[in-house]
């Protein structure tokens, strides 16, 4: 009988996946598959036990977090903060070679600290970024490649709504990822800055300075009021955020309802605040939070049947028997999560693969608070890969005319190897994730 079992959860696991495939909706496709195979294999019996497990998952404190950063993001997105922001960088950055598209990876940067929705800001900087880039006659391959970039590294900067999920998926405190973030964060700007210097340099005409005469309109006055003005503001929110989680002030969830009174009064200072943006900005968090929590629900489901019918067990004694050693077995699991995101959004990658593989992972000595930053690396770098990277297909559905898919496919490949560099250096040196926790939480 428990042949059959783990035999049958692993149908399930195979039929999911490829009613996904075929594009039926995610939270009734593994919902459905979960409630069908469970009662196949414990009967009416299983659906006394459901709602317990569903329960708990809902009534969790720290997911309460999502609707909170949502609301943050969506707020300051109406707020027009983003605008006001890529025009302050790009003059604080336009002696530089290239300083234009730089000033775009530190926006994209400081959107996704504010936001961490991943969509919200590849778009956001699509239109507002990627029509300027070319008007100033940048490459169509660099600007793409640029704009689609910035806009996933909301996946990796705390507060990302990726990493909440991680942490309550992982049981790893959320403070503690949000702080082991932050220094791969800081190294994948680093990396896209430096790859851009050194392009405009080598090719000039790939990314042209503004002209001295244009910047001369510019007076040192004006600009230190758009910076104080455009700059600060975003800046001290993100602080205040983050700043709390990591003084132990606040819990991530107190410190995500702070985010949302913040994002709230900037808007306000903004002049932009009406009852019809309240309504935009809170109809928009519950349908999202609607479309995360209903495939919570469904991935909870999953998760109990694949469990109960021993597919946990059969999954481990595969992988455990593998003959590749604790590295080989780690890059088996980054593949497999860095291929699942060609096709599946990161929500499924998060409630479907992770919680399956990654008691595995940490039985054979793999540490969780890594392992859920390497991860969070991984899904990133997959949403920019073609041919299904969902940046991509977001970034083309706002493109201005004469974009081709094939240019946003060019301009994403350096990026993706700087995405591929970057996780060997998280591989090689685990301190870039680990240490700055244990300075300042002592974890």
């Amino acid at each position: 009988m428990e042949f059959i079992h783990s035999n049958l959860a692993m149908i399930m696991f195979a039929s999911v996946f490829f009613l996904l495939l075929l594009g039926y909706p995610v939270a009734f496709t593994i919902g459905g598959g979960a409630l069908f195979f469970g009662l196949i294999g414990f009967g009416p019996a299983f659906f006394g036990l459901l709602p317990l497990r569903i329960w708990g998952t809902m009534s969790n404190f720290v997911l309460l977090a999502v609707p909170l950063f949502i609301y943050m993001g969506v707020m300051l997105e109406r707020s027009g903060l983003a605008e006001e922001l890529l025009e302050t960088m790009a003059l604080v950055f336009a002696k530089i070679k290239g300083g234009l598209a730089i000033s775009v990876v530190i926006v994209g940067a400081l959107l996704g600290a504010s936001t961490g929705i991943v969509g919200a800001t590849v778009v956001t900087m699509g239109l507002l970024s990627l029509p300027t880039m070319l008007k100033r006659n940048y490459s169509k391959t660099l600007a793409t490649g640029t704009v689609a970039a910035s806009g996933t590294l909301g996946q990796i900067i705390p507060p990302s709504i990726v990493l909440v999920l991680l942490g309550d998926v992982m049981n790893v405190p959320i403070g503690d990822l949000f702080v082991g973030a932050v220094i791969p964060g800081i190294l994948l700007v680093s990396l896209y800055i430096a790859y851009i210097a050194t392009i405009a340099r080598i090719k000039p005409e790939w990314a042209p300075t503004i002209p001295a005469e244009e910047l001369a309109n510019i007076s040192k006055t004006e600009m230190r009021k758009k910076i104080l003005t455009s700059l600060i503001p975003p800046l001290f929110l993100i602080c205040s955020v983050l700043g709390t989680i990591f003084a132990g002030i606040a819990s991530p969830t107190e410190a995500a309802a702070l985010g949302a009174v913040g994002a709230s009064l900037l808007t306000m200072a903004k002049g932009r605040f009406n009852l019809e943006t309240a309504m935009e900005v809170m109809t928009s968090t519950t349908k999202l939070t609607c479309m995360v929590f209903i495939i919570l629900i469904g991935a909870t489901t999953l998760g109990l049947v694949f469990r109960g019918l021993g597919g946990d067990t059969q999954i481990r004694e595969l992988i455990t028997g593998l003959t590749f050693g604790k590295w080989g077995i780690l890059a088996i699991f980054m593949g497999v999560i860095f291929i699942a995101g060609f096709f599946l959004d990161f929500f499924e990658i998060v409630f479907i693969f992770v919680p399956i593989l990654t008691p595995i992972m940490v039985s054979i000595g793999i540490e969780p608070l890594w392992l859920a930053v390497l991860i969070a690396v991984n899904l990133q770098t997959s949403f920019l890969t073609p041919p299904f990277g969902f940046s991509l297909f977001y970034l083309k559905g706002v493109a201005p005319a004469g974009v081709e898919t094939v240019d946003i496919y060019k301009g994403i490949i350096p990026f993706v190897i700087i995405q591929v560099v970057a996780m060997a250096i998280l591989c090689m040196i685990p301190e870039t994730v680990t240490w700055l926790p244990q300075v300042i939480l002592g974890n």
